[in-house]
């Protein structure tokens, strides 16, 4: 794969990541009995989601606070090892755009993981053929794609420990009431050394779709497989299409191939989601748009080593580029 045109002068935004606001995460042990309570002895019809290792309900604490809980009903050893690295790993996390952990709790019946709620549920549910789409204006989804790379480079180079999340994608995306995206599920994360170079793996962990070649070519993750994932994300949000079951009347079964076909042919509209186009068809929707798809692309290459940094898209000042600075539509 080529650079697309222009892609040394690219940046996320002119806003550094310690300018934004810090949550602080309060821990604790929560008794089963008042997880129980405030789900309603986990009622089906409190049940946000369902994922290979729990199931996720809504809450409420006796004080009022909305919450979600996650409870992990495979004890196996591998289940038991995603809770007890979500626990470690997220009680040191305090960031704007990763998910609050409120407690926790051990039990026979099935470990416990208790976060802060968002009512707007995950990025998922607003893509991939779903009317709610249309909520999402090309104004929201600048600043949820600009909120995960908040937060991916605090994970990756300013949290108090350095985490590779293994897992990024557009449903563990969890977004606020008003819109800002908060980055969750650490169950296959891993906490590395600060110069860590490369790390090996006897199995390949994350989800199809997500997962750069280099972690099924040579069992290998870096800081660079999650820039890769966040490239996947950064273009199924403009397009508002799945890479893991895409196809097209050309045959392609890939929405990165076909993205890297529309950005030669300079064709880029075709593959945009109208939803964007309908709510605003502004010339700096425009240029933005070009500007993320080319920031989507440069992160989704082949070479571990062409991709960028996380820190390097948020990090620097820049303006937005002219439109002469650009591929032509």
């Amino acid at each position: 794969m080529q650079k697309p045109s222009g892609a040394t002068d690219l940046l996320i935004d002119g806003d550094r990541t310690d300018s934004y606001e810090v949550v602080a995460a309060r821990v604790q042990r929560i008794a089963f009995l008042t997880i129980a309570e405030a789900t309603n002895d986990f009622c089906d019809s409190n049940i946000l989601g369902k994922g290979g290792f729990g199931t996720v309900y809504k809450g409420k604490l006796v004080e009022g606070t909305d919450i979600a809980v996650k409870r992990l009903t495979r004890m196996s050893d591998s289940g038991t090892s995603q809770f007890l690295n979500e626990v470690n790993l997220i009680s040191e996390l305090q960031h704007f755009n990763v998910i609050s952990l409120l407690g926790y709790c051990f039990h026979s019946d099935g470990h416990i993981l208790v976060f802060e709620y968002h009512a707007n549920r995950s990025l998922d549910l607003y893509f991939f053929g779903s009317t709610e789409s249309s909520k999402l204006s090309w104004k929201i989804r600048h600043k949820i794609i600009k909120g995960i790379a908040r937060g991916m480079t605090y994970l990756h180079h300013d949290s108090c420990v350095t985490i590779i999340h293994r897992d990024l994608k557009v449903s563990n995306i969890l977004l606020d009431k008003d819109m800002n995206p908060k980055i969750s599920d650490f169950g296959i994360s891993r906490l590395v050394s600060r110069d860590h170079i490369q790390t090996n793996t006897k199995k390949v962990s994350g989800t199809r779709g997500y997962i750069a070649p280099e972690c099924w070519s040579d069992k290998i993750f870096t800081k660079k497989t999650d820039v890769f994932s966040f490239g996947v994300v950064i273009l199924e949000i403009i397009s508002g299409k799945a890479n893991y079951k895409f196809t097209n009347s050309k045959g392609e079964t890939s929405l990165l191939t076909c993205m890297w076909r529309n950005w030669e042919e300079e064709s880029l509209l075709e593959v945009v989601d109208p939803s964007i186009m309908y709510s605003s068809s502004s010339p700096l929707t425009m240029i933005q748009i070009v500007r993320y798809t080319q920031i989507g692309l440069l992160c989704v290459q082949n070479i571990p080593q062409d991709r960028p940094t996380m820190s390097s898209l948020v990090n620097i000042p820049r303006d937005i580029p002219t439109m002469s600075s650009l591929v032509v539509m």
